[in-house]
């Protein structure tokens, strides 16, 4: 795709190819210098290598920074505004400027192509389902912080595994379950230490404090599991069905998710609140402003970045912004967070049993094409 940015296409495209080069003499009288040789393939592989290490950065860094923006919109624990509001002007905001794209891309004709009944009814289901997924996501949120949060998403590579052998039949090793089982156990040990710290400090505080029955963690953990479950169909039918129709330009794809999106937010917004009573933009500030930033460059280079960088660059990145939301909120001034011996090494467990699962993956590969061909007798 960013081949596709740089490179001329239409009238400049032909205008270009239509002018004959400039002869020798001309170019002595302008003092125009011979074209720069091409690129060695060590350098090209080079500038390949820091474009992917750059942009696996600003993926972690946009995993890690939004459900922290999403938490410094609370007051009290809780939203002070109608949190629906900022995924669902995202939204409009990603309509409005992926209809411009088209237009001035594509023309009319291109607009037109938008509203094709079969791509639309397909990406219509599944932009359902994406804005249900920012619902869950909110929710969640309200009642956990960002740290856990994000650990929490990890158990998406379980999900994933489950999804793939019930749609493709797609199996995983004995090894890769065991560090799936091991991912998993990470996570319960994450989610436990956190209560118990949380409630040793509150203890600290105040001798009188007791732990209420049930809890706003027990909601908030069940919401952020649904929505990876939610998130994970989404990206196995977006990487289906966004192949099927890759003819489109990712900018027009977007409208067509957008618009049941658009509409799916709306009604949760109508549910929820009284927009027309409070206003969509009631107690709105500097950093709800912050969020929707966030929502439109999340949703904007989960589209392209995805593009370029492979399935297991992307969990890496999701990997590391567990470490990266956690130094945040451990260094960073804005954030009152100390650091802790037991939550760290619970991160790193967290971290680590992803990075072997996905290291797995590729031995499990090589060992199973190993075992067929010495089945039929290519190797002694």
């Amino acid at each position: 795709w960013f081949q596709a940015l740089v490179q001329p296409t239409g009238a400049r495209a032909q205008a270009m190819a239509s002018t004959a080069p400039l002869r020798d003499a001309e170019r002595g009288a302008l003092n125009v210098a011979d074209p720069a040789p091409p690129a060695s393939p060590r350098t090209a592989a080079k500038s390949a290598m820091l474009l992917q290490i750059g942009l696996l950065g600003f993926f972690t860094l946009t995993r890690a920074i939004h459900p922290l923006i999403i938490g410094k919109t609370k007051v009290g624990g809780k939203y002070p505004h109608e949190p629906i509001t900022v995924p669902l002007m995202e939204c409009i905001l990603t309509l409005v400027v992926a209809q411009a794209m088209t237009l001035m891309n594509g023309g009319l004709e291109q607009w037109k192509a938008i509203w094709d009944p079969k791509p639309m009814s397909v990406f219509s289901v599944i932009g359902f389902l994406y804005a249900f997924g920012d619902y869950l996501e909110l929710k969640s949120l309200g009642s956990l912080s960002g740290p856990t949060y994000q650990v929490l998403s990890q158990s998406k590579l379980l999900i994933t595994a489950g999804m793939l052998y019930g749609f493709k039949g797609q199996k995983q090793s004995p090894l890769q379950w065991i560090l799936l089982v091991l991912l998993m156990l990470s996570l319960c040990c994450y989610s436990i230490m956190g209560d118990l710290l949380d409630s040793h400090r509150k203890l600290q505080r105040d001798s009188t404090w007791k732990a209420p029955e049930g809890g706003g963690s027990a909601f908030g953990t069940f919401m952020a599991v649904l929505k990876v479950v939610v998130s994970c169909l989404c990206a196995v039918l977006s990487d289906k069905y966004m192949k099927d129709y890759k003819s489109e330009p990712i900018y027009m794809q977007l409208v067509q998710f957008k618009v049941v999106w658009a509409i799916t937010l709306t009604v949760l917004m109508f549910i929820e609140a009284n927009p027309v009573r409070d206003g969509v933009f009631h107690e709105w500030k500097p950093v709800t402003v912050a969020a929707l930033v966030s929502f439109t460059v999340k949703g904007w280079s989960t589209m392209y970045l995805l593009a370029i960088l492979d399935s297991m660059l992307k969990n890496i990145g999701e990997a590391c912004s567990v470490l990266v939301i956690y130094f945040i909120v451990v260094f960073h001034v804005s954030f009152d967070d100390e650091y802790e011996n037991e939550t760290f090494i619970t991160v790193l467990v967290v971290f680590l049993s992803v990075v072997a699962y996905l290291a797995a993956k590729d031995v499990s590969t090589k060992a199973d094409k190993y075992d067929r061909m010495q089945l039929k007798g290519n190797v002694p």
